[in-house]
């Protein structure tokens, strides 16, 4: 299975091969803000099987340098550190409706909005995940 997408304008531009290791939502602070929006909706690949080319640039969070288009402001994707082998993918800049790709658990879920329910048959974390 293949994936491609990027930011708004194009110039950030990724491939992605084979499924993700894990797809969650995340209603923490940090991803509602970057977002704009009650959560953020992402997919975790291995780094060798994301291919991620355009320039970006990127700011320190808790979890890991955050990547955006210098060019259009899109949020695309993230790494945790150096050291890690995952890549964090905002799932809503794929090409085509991420649909296949339903979540598999939430985090930060007290800081759920109230008008939002629990996704059915995923885990739950009130913070990160274990």
């Amino acid at each position: 299975m293949k994936f491609t997408g990027g930011c708004n304008c194009g110039n950030i531009r990724y491939e992605l091969n084979g499924e993700p290791i894990r797809i969650g939502l995340c209603h923490c602070e940090t991803c509602r803000k970057e977002t704009g929006s009650a959560f953020s909706y992402f997919g975790i690949w291995s780094k060798a099987k994301a291919h991620v080319r355009g320039e970006s640039r990127s700011w320190p969070s808790k979890a890991g340098d955050r990547h955006f288009c210098p060019q259009c402001g899109s949020s695309v994707f993230g790494i945790e550190d150096d050291a890690s082998d995952e890549i964090e993918i905002k799932l809503g800049t794929l090409d085509n409706p991420p649909s296949p790709l339903g979540p598999k658990y939430e985090l930060w879920t007290i800081r759920r909005e109230n008008w939002l329910n629990a996704l059915i048959d995923v885990a739950q974390h009130d913070n990160d995940r274990t």
